[in-house]
């Protein structure tokens, strides 16, 4: 039912010319490196994750990971700077193995 309601929306959407005026009308979907750099068996269950509102791990790696980055980058503290390098060594290092194994599940 629902659907339906959907497509007669977008049919009088249409009639009217309210979609044409709509950015991108009628044009392909910009190119996603992010999709192109996905191995490709990997591909659908990202898609079903994103679009469920959740994301894999490995993003939530690399928020940590630039959160790091940036406490790095504005501590003066010497000794904490030495704790912040090395835990970002070791989340970056999480972060290749886990990506790896990504890699290499996808193309057996």
């Amino acid at each position: 039912m629902r659907d339906e309601e959907i497509a007669q929306h977008l049919q009088e959407a249409l009639k009217s010319g309210e979609l044409q005026s709509a950015q991108g009308f009628g044009q392909p979907l910009p190119e996603d490196e992010a999709w192109q750099a996905t191995p490709e068996s990997l591909r659908m269950s990202f898609k079903i994750l994103k679009n469920a509102g959740h994301a894999p791990a490995e993003v939530g790696l690399f928020r940590d990971k630039a959160a790091l980055q940036a406490r790095f980058a504005a501590c003066g503290d010497e000794a904490l700077r030495r704790d912040l390098q090395t835990q970002l060594s070791q989340l970056e290092q999480s972060l290749s193995l886990r990506l790896e194994s990504l890699r290499a599940h996808a193309q057996l």
